[in-house]
C-alpha cells in the first residue's frame, strides 16, 4: 500500500515522523508525497499553543475528505493526541488510529494491528497531567532514529539529543504532554550522526527543548559541550549548530567551545522570553534580568562575530504597560541578530492559565507589532553591515527563474533565518572563472554580498 505524511509543528516533531516514515518503509511500503495516491494517510500533530491545534485540527478534517476517495486508513499520531486524545476520539470518528506519545514505544504494533485486524487500541487514561504526576516518556528506539528517512534535502538533518523537559514554565504544556526531559546516551547519538554522515549529511542541527540541559539526568551534569566537541570529530560533518538553549544552562565551557571549534556556528539561540524580573519570576524562569544582560555581554565579548537569537512572549498575564516597555526598551538596546516573538496562548492544565489579569487579545496584537516593528528597524541596520563582506554559503537551490542560486551562511538556520541569492552566471561564458551550476550544487562557496533586503542577502561568487 502507498503511504503519505504530514507532519506538523517542530523540527522535534519532525524527526518523529521520519522514524515512522523509516517504519514504514523497512516493512515494504511505498512512501508517497500525494495524498491522493494514499492508501494511509499519517499526520503527525503538534499540540503547543492555540494556532498549531487549529492547524492540526483543519489538517486533520482536510485528510478525512480522502477518505471518500483512496485512503484506507488515516493516523493520527502526535502532540494533539497526547493532550487531547479521549476528546478526538469523540469528536473524530472518521480517524482509524490515533496514537499518543507514551506509545511511541509500541508505534508499530499498533499500526500493524489496525493494517492486519482493523483493532484500534483505545484506553481511559487522562492526557492533562498533575506536575507531581509526570514521568518520562518512552522514546524511539535506537533502531528507529538510525532507519528514519531524511526529508529535509542532502545537506543538513535534525538530531535528537533529549526529550521532554523538566523546567515547568508555567505558561508551556510540553512537560504534560511530553514529560520530563530525558537525554539519549552518547554512544547512539554519535552513532546516528556517523550514519547521517555516510548519507552526506554535512550540517547536524542538534534539537532538544532545551539542549543545555543534555547528560544531567543521566551523567548528573551537563555534556552538552563534550557532545558538540565529539560530532565535531565525524568525518563529512562541516557545520554544526545547537537550538533552544535556556540562558541559565550556558556554561563557560560551552561558550569557549563555540568561540574556538571551526566547526560549530557562532549562533546562539537563547530563549529568554521577557526581561522584566517581575515577569519572569510569574513564568517560573530560572534567570532574572541581570543574569540575562550579563551572559550576552559575556558572550560577545568571548565571540565578536557572534549571532545572536532569542524568542519572546507579550500578553503574559499581568503584564502591565511598564513591563512591556522595559522589553521593548530591552530589544532596542540589546540588538539581536534574529528575533521571534509570539503572543502568550492560554493552554489547558498550565499554571500560567489560571492567573488572573489575563491580557486582552488586540492588546497583545499590539504589543507584538511594536516589537516586530523595532527588531525589523534593528535587523536592516545589521544587514547593511554585511554589505561588501564575504560568507562562506552552502548553496541548496536555485530560484524558480533561474536567475539565483539559493544558499545560506554557517549564520542561518534552515527554515528560519535568512537566505542568501548568489547572482547566476555558472553559464556566462565571459565568467570562465565560473563552474557549471551542477558542481556548485550542495557546495560551500565564498561569496561577496552585494545588496540587501530586510532578512535576506544578493551576493556573488568571489572570485
Amino acid at each position: 500500500m502507498n503511504v503519505g505524511f504530514v507532519s506538523l509543528g517542530c523540527s522535534k516533531n519532525l524527526i518523529d515522523t521520519e522514524a515512522t516514515i523509516g517504519l514504514f518503509k523497512k516493512n515494504n511500503f511505498n512512501i508517497v508525497n500525494d495524498e491522493e495516491k494514499a492508501d494511509i494517510i499519517v499526520i503527525n500533530t503538534c499540540g503547543f499553543i492555540e494556532s498549531a491545534k487549529e492547524e492540526a485540527i483543519n489538517t486533520i478534517l482536510e485528510m478525512v475528505e480522502y477518505k471518500n476517495r483512496r485512503c484506507r486508513y488515516l493516523i493520527v499520531m502526535g502532540c494533539l493526541v497526547q493532550r487531547y486524545y479521549e476528546e478526538l476520539i469523540k469528536a473524530l470518528p472518521e480517524v482509524d488510529l490515533f496514537l499518543k506519545i507514551d506509545e511511541y514505544d509500541k508505534l508499530w504494533d499498533k499500526i500493524e494491528d489496525l493494517i492486519k485486524r482493523d483493532i484500534v487500541q483505545k484506553d481511559n487514561k487522562k492526557t492533562i497531567k498533575k506536575v507531581s504526576e509526570i514521568t518520562q516518556m518512552p522514546m524511539l528506539k535506537q533502531e528507529e532514529y538510525l532507519n528514519r528517512v531524511i526529508t529535509t534535502g542532502k545537506n543538513y538533518a535534525y538530531i535528537k539529543i533529549g526529550e521532554g523537559c523538566s523546567n515547568m514554565c508555567t505558561y508551556c504544556a510540553i512537560p504534560y504532554i511530553r514529560g520530563k526531559f530525558v537525554s539519549r546516551k552518547k554512544e547512539e547519538i554519535i552513532e546516528e550522526a556517523k550514519m547521517l554522515a555516510k548519507k552526506g549529511i554535512q550540517e547536524l542541527i542538534v534539537i532538544a527543548q532545551d539542549t543545555t540541559k543534555y547528560g544531567i539526568d543521566i551523567y548528573g551534569e551537563s555534556k552538552l559541550a563534550e557532545l558538540l566537541e565529539a560530532l565535531s570529530k565525524i568525518e563529512g560533518i562541516k557545520w554544526i549548530r545547537f537550538l533552544y538553549s535556556y540562558p541559565e544552562g550556558i556554561t563557560d565551557e560551552l561558550i569557549e567551545l563555540v568561540a574556538n571549534n571551526p566547526k560549530i556556528a557562532k549562533y546562539f539561540d537563547i530563549p529568554i522570553q521577557h526581561i522584566s524580573d517581575r515577569i519572569l519570576k510569574k513564568m517560573n524562569r530560572k534567570t532574572n534580568k541581570e543574569d540575562i544582560i550579563n551572559l550576552i555581554k559575556k558572550i560577545r565579548e568571548k565571540i565578536p562575530n557572534v549571532t545572536l537569537r532569542t524568542s519572546l512572549i507579550v500578553g503574559f498575564p499581568g503584564e502591565t504597560k511598564e513591563d512591556f516597555q522595559e522589553l521593548y526598551d530591552f530589544v532596542e538596546q540589546t540588538k539581536f541578530d534574529k528575533l521571534g516573538t509570539f503572543m502568550y496562548s492560554k493552554e489547558d492544565g498550565t499554571p500560567a492559565a489560571r492567573l488572573p489579569e489575563q491580557i486582552h487579545g488586540n492588546t497583545k496584537k499590539s504589543r507584538y507589532s511594536k516589537i516586530m516593528s523595532k527588531q525589523q528597524e534593528i535587523s536592516k541596520k545589521l544587514q547593511e553591515e554585511k554589505l561588501g563582506k564575504t560568507y562562506q554559503v552552502l548553496i541548496e537551490n536555485m530560484s524558480f527563474d533561474g536567475k539565483y542560486l539559493v544558499g545560506r551562511t554557517m549564520q542561518d538556520v534552515p527554515d528560519i533565518d535568512g537566505l542568501v541569492y548568489i547572482e547566476n552566471k555558472a553559464n556566462d561564458e565571459k565568467n570562465s572563472n565560473y563552474k557549471n551550476i551542477e558542481d556548485l550544487l550542495n557546495r560551500f562557496i565564498n561569496c561577496d554580498i552585494i545588496d540587501i533586503s530586510n532578512y535576506d542577502l544578493i551576493a556573488k561568487i568571489h572570485e
